[in-house]
């Protein structure tokens, strides 16, 4: 037989196996899948359902929380495993947000919903800004010091650099007094002075 199988087309021997497999009992049958599984491997296989729970747990704590939601898209197992609590209890201690309650053992993804409620008060609560009317002008008045002004330096261990009073990319620049905020007089000497 095993010389006359050799000398058959591909097709002739599918539809041999084929002939076979179907006279075949049901133990019989799964005797020849474990054959194949055996010989041929698998593939595609989810790591998620070959590895112990806590192994699978483990490498989806290193993802970021939106990972996490694109990963609960895959099947339903990761779904499951994206969701639990373990995972998100611990993205929501990291910045400190606590439950105000205490969740029940069958109440499923509280650490989730309660990170994406966080999450979504930071974007929609804008910065408190005061409005016009809580805003006090005070009458600012340049103090006058008897400390004479003297150019500022930078001690370096080779020697003293000073410190250029501008602030520009240009090392040249022919309007210093603009640029130096610490030697300018107030405005008003400035004008009587040009």
């Amino acid at each position: 037989f095993s010389l006359q199988f050799d000398k058959w087309t591909d097709g002739q021997r599918r539809r041999v196996l084929v002939d076979l497999l179907e006279r075949c009992s049901l133990s019989q049958q799964k005797f020849c899948a474990k054959q194949l599984q055996a010989r041929v491997p698998t593939e595609a296989v989810d790591f998620t359902t070959r590895l112990p729970r806590v192994l699978s747990l483990y490498i989806f704590s290193f993802l970021d929380p939106r990972s996490l939601c694109r990963c609960a898209q895959v099947s339903w197992h990761w779904k499951y495993l994206s969701e639990l609590d373990q995972l998100w209890m611990l993205k929501c201690l990291r910045f400190g947000w606590l439950l105000n309650f205490c969740p029940t053992p069958l109440e499923q993804g509280v650490w989730k919903k309660h990170y994406i409620q966080m999450v979504r008060e930071l974007r929609l609560t804008p910065p408190k800004t005061p409005s016009k009317d809580e805003f006090m002008v005070i009458n600012v008045q340049p103090v006058k010091s008897n400390v004479p002004e003297r150019n500022l330096s930078v001690g370096t261990s080779r020697g003293r650099q000073e410190l250029r009073p501008w602030r520009c990319p240009d090392r040249n620049p022919t309007d210093t007094a603009r640029y130096n905020h610490l030697d300018n007089q107030p405005p008003i000497q400035q004008a009587r002075q040009a």
